[in-house]
């Protein structure tokens, strides 16, 4: 795929963060959207955005990614309503701190639904149109910690690692029929959107402070940014994508040092961690 002018983009969690700016980005190259959102308020926030932007064609809807009936349902109305789809970006996420002895499995269901099964979803929902298309691309989003684990974070961790290897081999099943269909792995670090803010928290952790270490120390990256060389990374046919210094960083400190990277982060989060609610 050298160009998106023309082509038919499905993006998920489009109603904020990195999800709207790769909307706005595509936007501007000419791209017809397909976009939705659990917030619609903030979808309809980023459709109003999109056409001042100039968008040739953009269709709006709540969707629920975890949500498996309702997204065969939406997978279908969109490829009436367009004819075809070229590109599905899985973007939709959340997050949830703790550590697992205190997670609920409320909440781990909660997580695995909307993060690996949202995925897993949209890439076998729109894969046969992307193949059918001749021009295809399937883009979802891991994270830096779908390359490296933290300490509270093992839900997400485990989340994000599935998503990467289901990406990494559904690359590998495209190449292999040789269907003209692209697979990229996306592993954002720290970002300035709302995920930490509307993340969940187990018992004992301080959600406030949670929120503001990511803010304040973390998020380093506009999304605008990462959108951009999200966009560039599909234009190369890239099979993973980098997003940040952070991601780039720990990524090759984890490749040198081997397991042993664990030790030095458990030693580094016991400085950084906000300490527990009593």
């Amino acid at each position: 795929m050298r160009t998106l002018d023309g082509k038919v983009v499905v993006i998920t969690g489009a109603g904020s963060g990195i999800g709207r700016a790769l909307a706005l980005d595509l936007a501007r190259r000419g791209s017809l959207l397909a976009i939705s959102d659990v917030d619609e308020a903030g979808l309809a926030e980023t459709v109003e955005q999109v056409k001042a932007a100039g968008v040739s064609e953009v269709r709006s809807d709540r969707l629920d990614v975890a949500d498996r009936a309702a997204f065969t349902a939406y997978a279908a109305a969109v490829a009436e309503h367009f004819g075809r789809v070229n590109v599905i970006i899985n973007n939709a996420g959340v997050a949830l701190a703790g550590d697992l002895e205190e997670l609920t499995y409320d909440d781990l269901d909660w997580i695995v639904g909307i993060n690996f099964w949202g995925v897993v979803h949209g890439t076998k929902e729109f894969l046969p149109h992307l193949i059918a298309s001749g021009d295809g691309h399937v883009v979802n989003l891991s994270s830096l910690f779908g390359l490296i684990s933290m300490p509270g974070q093992s839900a997400y961790n485990a989340t994000k690692y599935a998503v990467r290897g289901m990406t990494e081999a559904l690359r590998e099943e495209m190449l292999v029929a040789g269907h003209a269909v692209g697979v990229t792995a996306v592993h954002p670090g720290g970002i300035k959107t709302a995920i930490a803010r509307n993340a969940r928290v187990s018992a004992s952790e301080d959600k406030v402070a949670t929120a503001e270490l990511f803010d304040k120390k973390l998020a380093r990256m506009t999304p605008e940014k990462a959108a951009e060389i999200i966009v560039k990374g599909i234009l190369a046919n890239k099979a993973r994508v980098l997003v940040g210094i952070d991601a780039h960083a720990l990524h090759h400190f984890a490749k040198l040092t081997g397991s042993r990277y664990q030790d030095v982060v458990a030693r580094a989060a016991k400085k950084v961690q906000p300490a527990k609610v009593v």
